[in-house]
């Protein structure tokens, strides 16, 4: 089936080029003006990629990231005018799984949806793929994580960013190193983006974030928490 894209701007002229070059793929494109179309049309539509602009008439585009992040695990793309790093970071820091500036390539967005729907990027495992670490379990089929028998809740960049590192326990992965397998294509911007993700994985597993994704200072990040056969 076709992937369904809603593409959120206010401006008509972008959401129209932007339809254009995504149905020349053979994607399935639907718009919306404002926010609160956006966040309507999301749980409507359940897309698979959202391309989101901040700068909406109604609602901050960061009020609808995180409204939409609180249901959904949807990718989305930030496509917007605010070049700012602040606005970078937050938008990463709610769950953007990446960050487009304007005046953009409409080439370049289309590359950047082909590279979020083929993620996870990550080996098939045996059907019984369930990771098992003292006190966390990781389900790449399900999606879910346990941590001491309460759900947590990431994106879904940020699932596949933990997922990453706990499938190679103990090894050292540079930055540049996940951001080619996690985030799936040339990564030009900022390699500081993985350390946003990271915190936000270490925020969400609570006192027990830096117990499992260590720091390796120079070199990058690692996953170290102790496999449940080994407990």
């Amino acid at each position: 089936m076709a992937p369904t894209i809603l593409v959120v701007d206010d401006a008509a002229e972008i959401r129209t080029l932007l339809r254009t070059y995504l149905e020349a793929e053979g994607m399935d494109v639907h718009e919306a003006g404002s926010g609160e179309e956006a966040i309507r049309l999301t749980a409507d539509l359940s897309p698979d990629v959202v391309l989101l602009d901040l700068g909406l008439p109604d609602l901050s585009g960061l009020d609808v990231l995180g409204r939409v992040r609180a249901t959904s695990s949807v990718y989305v793309i930030v496509v917007t005018a605010r070049a700012e790093e602040v606005d970078k970071l937050v938008s990463l820091s709610l769950g953007a799984d990446d960050y487009i500036v304007k005046p953009f390539s409409p080439r370049e967005v289309v590359a950047r949806v082909h590279a979020v729907l083929r993620r996870p990027r990550l080996d098939s495992v045996a059907a019984d793929d369930t990771l098992r670490f003292a006190g966390l379990t990781i389900s790449p089929s399900s999606r879910e994580i346990s941590l001491e028998d309460r759900a947590v809740t990431l994106s879904a960049l940020d699932f596949d960013l933990l997922l990453a590192l706990a499938r190679k326990p103990g090894r050292v992965f540079s930055r540049a190193q996940l951001l080619e397998q996690v985030w799936g294509y040339a990564f030009y911007g900022d390699e500081r983006v993985v350390d946003v993700h990271i915190r936000t994985i270490r925020a969400a597993l609570g006192d027990d974030g830096s117990r499992y994704v260590g720091t390796v200072r120079g070199v990058g990040y690692r996953f170290i928490g102790t496999p449940a056969d080994r407990t």
